[in-house]
Order: C-alpha cells, then structure tokens, then sequence
C-alpha cells in the first residue's frame, strides 16, 4: 500500500516531450507531485520505477508507472487519438524528430549535413503549415508544438524568414499561451528529502 495521492510527475524543463505532457496536465487541470530531473544525476527513485532514465515518467497512486509522453498526455486529457492525430503524432515522433535531431546536433552524427537536415524537416512544416488552418485539438497542438519550438529556436531568423502562412502565427500563439506560461515555470532539481511540490502553479 501507498499513501500517495497525487500522481508524481518527473520531468525535465527543457525535454519536449516531457513538455507536452506538462501541456497536457495543465489543460486537464490534473495536479502532480513534480519532480524535476537533471538528467546527468537521474534520482534512484526514477531508475526503480523506469529503468530506462528518460522523462517524462509518471507514477499513478494506484502504482502504475506511465512511462511514454503520449500516454500521460492521454491518460491527463482522457485522450483518444484519432486517425489523424496518429497521422501527424507518427510524423512528428518519427521523420521530423530524426531530422531535427541531426540539425540541431549534427556532430553527434557520422556524416550528416545539418542544412541538408533541415531542409528535409522543412518538408514536415510545409505540411504542417497547411494543417494549422484547420481547427486542431488542443491534444494534437500540444502533442506537436514542442518539437516545432525546439526546431524554431536552433535558427530563428531562418525560421521566420520562411514563406509559411500560419505557421509562424500558431507557433507565436502557443508561446504566447497561459498554458505554455505554466508549464515552463522553472523548478529546483528534486532531491529525495525535499518537501513536495505541486504542478501546476498557477499564480
């Protein structure tokens, strides 16, 4: 048995996927014991629960351990992705991902081209472009507009110099939004003694 009544949440401020789950939970209104991780001093408690050490990890009181980002943010949102939301969270997770990672840090690479990577994450935005004139679920947005930051900030002047109709305006919503607010607010590494915090705060 536990006495544990919030779900715990570990996250890293900075992971984009621990980002859209924190997205997710705020738009639920769901509160969480917040952990924050430094990534190079995982906690013990963390590698018991999720032997593989990556965030965004959480522990239900029931004592179920949530260990993807989708999955929290399905379990926060009571979230059921449709055909689509499968589409573009595949797309997202998979191609962009790939691309981004080698643009952003191609020496971590053999033989990649960073402005060859980009250009081929370009493709990924062009159809995203057109999908934010549509009227997305808050789910999917979350789900997306991370990564879509992530990408924005390695260069962004070059970013904003692109031709995109919407997009540059959805990415300026999302950062300008309450929720995104909320969700970056910072937090001190957690170490095991430390009086628990909530998440969110909303002030």
């Amino acid at each position: 048995m536990t006495d544990q009544i919030k779900p715990i949440l570990y996250s890293f401020r900075r992971c984009p996927y621990a980002m859209r789950a924190r997205m997710s939970i705020v738009r639920a209104g769901l509160v969480c014991e917040h952990r924050e991780v430094i990534l190079r001093d995982r906690p013990e408690h963390l590698m018991e629960i999720s032997p593989k050490g990556t965030v965004p990890v959480m522990l239900l009181p029931s004592g179920k351990v949530i260990e993807e980002s989708l999955e929290i943010m399905q379990y926060a949102a009571n979230w059921t992705l449709t055909d689509l939301d499968k589409h573009w969270v595949d797309r997202n997770d998979n191609e962009f991902k790939f691309h981004l990672d080698r643009y952003k840090y191609p020496n971590r690479y053999d033989n990649v081209d960073a402005l060859e990577q980009r250009d081929l994450a370009k493709k990924y935005l062009d159809d995203l472009d057109h999908l934010v004139l549509e009227t997305l679920t808050d789910e999917l947005n979350d789900a997306l507009f991370p990564f879509v930051r992530q990408f924005a900030n390695h260069d962004r002047e070059w970013f904003d110099s692109q031709q995109w109709g919407h997009l540059g305006q959805w990415l300026a919503d999302n950062l300008s939004s309450q929720e995104f607010k909320v969700c970056m607010k910072k937090y001190p590494q957690w170490f095991t003694d430390d009086t628990p915090v909530d998440f969110p705060i909303i002030e």
